[in-house]
């Protein structure tokens, strides 16, 4: 598919995707509507360095890249954005790694970035559109990836129950079980009882109770 008169403009794109079938898709989809992969590499190592080398119009990663693939290319595309505030970066996911989209799409001025999942890309003229539109310091956010977003900012202890907040008030003033217990003239047990729900509630990760303790405590700051 040719530029053409009111076509945009050709851009030069670093892409970042470790699936060599995929990449290799990508470099044709990304040629057919007339842009130009200056360089297309499978790690977050390679992906710093191009994007570093070649001062591309726009930077295109997945998430998960070698070498423990988790979360290696979103946290690059963080890194770049830290170093180049102003650099355009879209990621693609198979799904949303919520905490870091977040602070991917508040970077910078909160311009020029995108966050679409890999089903998009079938898309073609939609995923064209989006390379564009990040390129000229648009945001693209996958609608999936907004709702997701959203649930997240919900208030966290919005589903405690009264006497559960004043349990974690507590705790956030570092007292005891017993210390709780007896400021809220009930037992120790039900104090126990009260934090399990509290845990349970906030979706903690499963460490050991001192640790989740620690996180309820930052949770309930934050709120």
């Amino acid at each position: 598919m040719p530029l053409g008169e009111g076509s945009p403009r050709p851009l030069r794109i670093v892409l970042a995707e470790d699936g060599v079938l995929l990449r290799e898709g990508l470099v044709a989809l990304i040629a057919r509507g007339g842009h130009e992969v200056v360089e297309a590499v499978g790690d977050a190592p390679s992906l710093l360095k191009a994007a570093r080398a070649h001062a591309p119009d726009l930077v295109v990663t997945d998430v998960r890249m070698p070498p423990s693939h988790q979360d290696e290319g979103l946290r690059a595309a963080l890194q770049l954005r830290t170093e180049q505030p102003r650099l355009p970066i879209l990621v693609l996911s198979q799904y949303v790694q919520r905490a870091y989209a977040a602070d991917l799409l508040d970077s910078g001025d909160g311009t020029g970035v995108g966050y679409l999942l890999k089903d998009r890309v079938g898309q073609v003229e939609e995923f064209l559109t989006a390379l564009s539109e990040v390129a000229a310091g648009g945001t693209v956010v996958d609608p999936e990836v907004v709702r997701q977003l959203l649930r997240r900012r919900k208030d966290p202890l919005a589903h405690l129950t009264p006497r559960e907040r004043e349990v974690l008030a507590e705790i956030a003033q570092g007292k005891s079980n017993g210390a709780i217990a007896r400021d809220l003239v009930v037992s120790e047990a039900a104090v126990g009882k009260h934090i399990g729900n509290i845990l349970t509630k906030l979706d903690l990760p499963q460490t050991d109770d001192t640790h989740r303790r620690v996180l309820a405590v930052l949770t309930f700051l934050r709120s």
